[in-house]
């Protein structure tokens, strides 16, 4: 199954090509006694499970597949791409137009499915780190599950955790979720994280107690919402390190005493 998820894509656009050939090819038989819209919309729930399996581009493949096998196997004249009846064109353009529709549809509801599905995980992530940094784990440990999650997060190739501050200049990334470098944006949407590496401050009480220097994958998109996760769950490692404010025992008086003297 992980094998058939992998490769989901290449999977629905060899469907988009075969299925509507061999769904067209079965109707052949019925063909003078089967109405053309009716077979139209047998295409057309073809066109449906394909977009709906694969991506936009699979769905646009099936969609121009089953439009020309509809024409060259179930109108007149047959095994010609040529329509001379009026309602079988009528017929053929709403097959093109309606899988054109439902593709983009099916298109639309998987981004979004896909988006509420990440955003779930991102909460998961950062609950799950910031239980672990107030749970009394040793800092060592939520520093490695910090640095394990971004690399996975952010698509790195290596990365690790300095102490303290340095005087290196590196691009670095902002709690917006922005890389700059001396006040200038870096464009991730266009050309992936810099490199050949930039950091990400841990920081506490506006106190810096130290940085992710971390390696990006070349071009590989990393959205905002996935830097800002990152910044957040660096966030936890701050909250780890930062030292313990301590008790003042007797800072206030008791009830007692504050009015044990009239």
């Amino acid at each position: 199954m992980e094998r058939i998820r992998l490769h989901r894509d290449q999977i629905a656009l060899a469907a988009a090509v075969v299925l509507p050939l061999g769904v067209a090819a079965v109707l052949v038989p019925f063909r003078s006694s089967f109405v053309n819209t009716a077979s139209a919309l047998i295409l057309v729930a073809v066109i449906v499970g394909v977009a709906a399996l694969g991506n936009r581009i699979a769905g646009f493949v099936a969609t121009i597949s089953a439009t020309l096998w509809f024409d060259y196997f179930l109108t007149r004249p047959y095994e010609k791409l040529a329509i001379t009846h009026r309602p079988d064109i009528e017929t053929a353009v709403s097959l093109f137009v309606v899988g054109i529709i439902v593709t983009e549809l099916a298109a639309r509801n998987r981004h979004h499915h896909a988006t509420a599905a990440e955003e779930a995980d991102f909460v998961g992530l950062i609950h799950d780190v910031s239980e672990l940094a107030t749970s009394g784990a040793a800092s060592r440990e939520v520093v490695e599950r910090v640095r394990n999650e971004l690399i996975a997060l952010l698509h790195l190739q290596a990365c690790r955790y300095e102490g303290g501050t340095s005087d290196d200049p590196m691009m670095r990334l902002e709690h917006d979720g922005r890389v700059f470098l001396g006040g200038r944006v870096w464009g991730v949407h266009r050309m992936g994280l810099p490199g050949p590496e930039f950091e990400l401050l841990v920081q506490s009480q506006g106190r810096t107690l130290g940085r992710f220097v971390m390696t990006p994958t070349p071009g590989y998109p990393v959205s905002q919402e996935r830097r800002v996760v990152a910044v957040a769950i660096a966030d936890q490692v701050g909250a780890s390190l930062r030292p313990p404010v301590p008790h003042c025992v007797g800072a206030f008086p008791s009830s007692e005493s504050a009015g044990g003297e009239q």
